[in-house]
């Protein structure tokens, strides 16, 4: 059974910086892209950044120049380093992971993590 474990929320004054990691254990299985998305209250989720398994990253453009995705393939883990972090960044930041098992392709989630950014 595959699982995300996310870690590394929390909260912080505008301006300041948090590091998300989520880790996806188990067996059988390899991970295409990873990627990390934030739901806030009452919005829907959306998309904050996302990394192919070659390194090729995308970002949200409220958070360009702002936060770096990143992985490492031998842990399996996947980063977001947040920087200079505004109010409106206040969410539950979601880990994703895009799995193949075989023949079968399919999408897992993290648990989600708290984000709170104070003005």
């Amino acid at each position: 059974q595959v699982q995300l474990v996310e870690s590394g929320g929390g909260l912080v004054q505008a301006g300041g910086s948090l590091r998300l990691s989520c880790a996806v254990s188990g067996s059988g299985f390899a991970i295409n892209a990873m990627g990390w998305y934030r739901q806030a209250p009452g919005k829907q989720r959306e998309l904050v950044a996302t990394i192919t398994s070659g390194g090729s990253t995308n970002y949200a453009d409220s958070v360009k120049g702002r936060f770096t995705i990143s992985r490492d393939n031998a842990k399996n883990t996947v980063y977001l380093q947040m920087n200079s972090l505004e109010p409106e960044d206040t969410a539950v930041y979601y880990c994703n992971a895009h799995l193949r098992r075989g023949n079968v392709e399919y999408n897992d989630w993290g648990q989600g993590t708290q984000v709170t950014v104070s003005s």
